[in-house]
């Protein structure tokens, strides 16, 4: 029986490490091309590792200014999760604590995110144009906050409700506004949950092509839509393309690592039930 479960913990770890490497050589191949000579890179046999680590590559996006793009990206996200998650949490506790909207509102929200950006793109770009919001930060901020809010109050929602109501009344008895109730009681409670959600709402503005690639010109183009910049129609500069993808991933990488704990924590949140 002990021999048994040995295999089968041994098998499970071998599963469990090619999985890793599996999921793991993208990422490493992305980094290895961006430190890569062009003969490298084309190289028959494919060269694993390069002799020499050619941090020129990068240097070219610094002297070109592209590198400007994923601090844009950073800002437009950033900004925009803040934003969300500030006005999607107060909105989702007004549904779940007082039913605002009535008994279906929440469903009609989250319908809401499930549009296909291409079908709203042409209508918000000529608003846009009238406004004097195309190429802007401000415009691209409201628009993301926006189309993330139907995901952030519908995922805090569920993450209020499983706030015992006896720790809002007893904050309430002792002379809490609902709006310290709110900061002081349920936003610690459901922290978890709002880093999670933040993480997820951070990675989809983060990635979005197509509003940033009709609403940007040159002052705010971001990171996705510098990426396509590279690729031409004879030839593509994979160097300055792994480069760039690589600057463009360290982010998402730093962000998940700093709130992984959170993160786990949130996602699993109300997933057992008493």
């Amino acid at each position: 029986m002990r021999a048994d479960r040995g295999l089968g913990l041994v098998l499970r770890m071998v599963a469990a490490f090619a999985a890793l490497l599996f999921f793991l050589f993208p990422i490493y191949w992305l980094f290895m091309i961006s430190f890569k000579t062009p003969d490298e890179i084309f190289a028959y046999p494919p060269v694993w590792w390069p002799a020499s680590l050619q941090t020129g590559n990068y240097a070219v996006l610094f002297k070109d200014g592209d590198v400007w793009t994923v601090w844009n990206s950073f800002v437009l996200a950033g900004t925009s999760t803040v934003l969300a998650m500030l006005l999607g949490t107060m909105a989702a506790y007004s549904i779940a604590r007082f039913g605002t909207g009535g008994k279906h509102f929440a469903n009609w929200i989250i319908s809401n995110r499930m549009i296909p950006p291409i079908a709203i793109v042409f209508p918000v770009f000529l608003l846009f144009v009238k406004l004097g919001w195309v190429d802007t930060y401000h415009g691209l901020i409201v628009l993301y906050t926006a189309f993330n809010l139907p995901y952030v109050i519908w995922m805090m929602r569920g993450y209020v409700q499983d706030v015992p109501l006896e720790l809002e009344e007893a904050a309430l008895v002792d002379g809490c506004t609902r709006f310290q109730v709110l900061f002081k009681v349920v936003f610690p409670v459901v922290r978890g949950g709002l880093f999670a959600t933040a993480v997820f709402t951070f990675v989809f503005a983060w990635n979005d092509f197509l509003f940033a690639l009709i609403l940007s010109r040159s002052q705010v183009v971001t990171f996705p839509v510098q990426v396509t910049h590279y690729f031409g129609g004879q030839s593509n500069f994979w160097a300055k393309i792994a480069a760039m993808s690589a600057l463009g991933t360290l982010p998402i990488f730093i962000v998940v690592a700093t709130l992984q704990r959170f993160l786990v924590r949130g996602i699993s949140l109300g997933a057992v039930k008493g």
